[in-house]
């Protein structure tokens, strides 16, 4: 198993540019299986997650093919069977997301309990409510759902959202792109990413209207063309990138980046004092007085709220502002789980329940043998790490790389002192 080696409180600086969004990559992927003709994506991220993904198109039969970096070519004319083998299912939670094409297109699918980060309960019932809304049947056995279209196809229909799913969102709105009729999203979810995989359909033929807005309307078409499209930039590595900046860095540029995803973020940077300048696709991290203010208290919301995946690394700039925060996670229960490394590390956080979490600083970090919890909090263990006194080891960082691009070789080229080893 590999591990990451970090030296800490090495100043950094330079330029370090953001990568393709996961989260767009994770769903235009499957969506490419709307159509019966290759797709082109550009700016993907080459992570963990990524690869597994091809990895199913693959078993389904269809054919996936680099065309140089983050550049793929997908082409699922030959794909086969609608099943999604067991082992893929239960490694990635995003293996859901093959549900709505295969469903859409072939009008059938068959998929195990998905899997993925341990952060809490992450159940399927809304995604199995609405595709039965579209008219879909179901059927369970021992470790397999089988969803079946009624005869002719999937038909659209109207689903309320008892509250707000992105990945839900995402399903159905891939799903009505082939339903005959219209199709109403009511209390859709509107990250900026869902916007992007509605803008990508419409390339390629579909007819979706509201996408971003919590009403979305779907009218189906017969069929889906190809094309050519490209990964938005990832808003969490931005965010993560700009507290690495605050923490150790007095001149840190982001670049290929999109600033007006994160405007609530970056009202908690200004809170807590943070000196930076935005740009249309670039963030300026300057020189901050130390220690950093608490901003008192910080709530994850769905968008355009503070996103849930940045809650971990804005954590750790906590234990550096002086005062208390409250850190309330509405999103995942446990996900606040990760805060008993940082205080084996010499941080001062009380964990009131599995939301929330009190937050006391500044406090002087320590180098410590630990190990990745999960994809967001192990990114938050290598911030802690590279502002920590000494020599830490982060070992599972398998989770690590689920969400970002060979990160040790991008910040080492910005002055940390971060390697990767086996064993």
């Amino acid at each position: 198993m590999e591990k990451f080696i970090i030296e800490g409180g090495y100043k950094l600086s330079g330029s370090i540019a953001v990568a393709g969004a996961k989260n767009h990559a994770l769903k235009m992927i499957p969506a490419t299986l709307l159509s019966n003709k290759p797709t082109l994506i550009s700016n993907i991220p080459e992570i963990e997650d990524v690869l597994l993904m091809f990895e199913i198109i693959r078993a389904l039969g269809g054919e996936v093919k680099k065309m140089g970096k983050g550049k793929y070519l997908i082409d699922p004319r030959k794909i086969k069977t609608t099943k999604i083998p067991y082992e893929l299912g239960r490694k990635l939670r995003t293996s859901v997301m093959f549900i709505a094409p295969l469903l859409a297109r072939f009008g059938k699918a068959s998929f195990p309990h998905p899997g993925g980060c341990m952060i809490g309960k992450r159940p399927i019932d809304m995604f199995l409510a609405g595709f039965q809304a579209l008219g879909a049947r179901l059927r369970e056995d021992n470790e397999y759902y089988h969803l079946i279209a009624s005869r002719g196809g999937l038909k659209g229909g109207k689903y309320v959202f008892r509250k707000s799913s992105v990945t839900v969102t995402e399903s159905l709105l891939m799903a009505a792109t082939l339903a005959k009729g219209k199709t109403e999203l009511i209390f859709a979810a509107c990250e900026p990413e869902i916007a992007a995989l509605a803008s990508d359909l419409n390339k390629q033929g579909a007819k979706i209207k509201g996408a971003g807005t919590h009403n979305i309307e779907i009218t189906g078409v017969k069929s889906l063309k190809g094309g050519s499209i490209k990964c938005v930039p990832d808003r969490i590595e931005c965010g993560t990138f700009a507290i690495l900046g605050a923490l150790l860095s007095d001149d840190l540029k982001i670049t290929n980046c999109n600033p007006a995803h994160l405007e609530v973020f970056w009202l908690h940077l200004k809170k807590a004092g943070v000196n930076f300048t935005l740009g249309k696709d670039w963030v300026k991290i300057k020189k901050s007085p130390r220690p950093f203010k608490a901003i008192g208290d910080v709530i994850t919301h769905e968008y355009p709220g503070l996103v849930t995946d940045l809650q971990a690394p804005l954590t750790v700039l906590l234990t550096q502002s002086k005062g208390i925060t409250m850190v309330h996670e509405t999103i995942f229960e446990g996900r606040l789980f990760y805060t008993d490394i940082l205080n084996r590390m010499g941080a001062d956080i009380i964990l009131c329940d599995p939301h929330r979490a009190i937050v006391n600083g500044p406090t002087k970090l320590h180098g410590k043998d630990m190990e990745s919890p999960d994809l967001r909090a192990g990114m938050a263990l290598v911030l802690a790490a590279l502002l920590a006194k000494g020599t830490s080891t982060i070992a599972n960082i398998y989770q690590i790389d689920r969400g970002y691009e060979n990160i040790e070789e991008r910040l080492s080229k910005i002055g940390a002192k971060i390697i990767r080893q086996e064993g």
